[in-house]
């Protein structure tokens, strides 16, 4: 009769459900990205002149994460979301678009993560 060890099967199991999860969060991280960046290269109602700042939106793999980032004017990524001091006086009108942005990507990878997971 075969003897089955059963600490070893666990482990097997353990392993393999492990492998699938992190498949699954690999793929959840660069659907949500993308879509981050399809997300940000419409989002906000201010005056984009050349367009610039919107195609520079992009999304860079590094190590097992993704960040979203502008590549063209990251500068105006803050003084755009947040307003800034002008330089005759008064403030600059803010345009949040990054935050908004922010919790639809927090929301969606949540419902992935679930759907995956159940």
């Amino acid at each position: 009769m075969a003897e089955i060890n059963m600490a070893r099967e666990i482990a097997k199991v353990l392993t393999q459900y492990s492998t699938e999860v992190e498949t699954d969060l690999r793929n959840a991280k660069k659907e949500v990205g993308q879509k981050a960046v399809q997300e940000l290269r419409t989002a906000g109602n201010f005056d984009d002149r050349t367009g610039s700042y919107r195609k520079g939106w992009r999304l860079r793999k590094v190590g097992n994460n993704y960040v979203v980032y502008n590549e063209t004017d990251y500068q105006l990524t803050h003084l755009l979301e947040f307003g800034h001091v002008l330089r005759n006086g008064g403030r600059s009108k803010a345009y949040p678009h990054i935050k908004p942005v922010e919790q639809i990507v927090i929301n969606d990878f949540e419902a992935i993560v679930r759907k995956e997971l159940s």
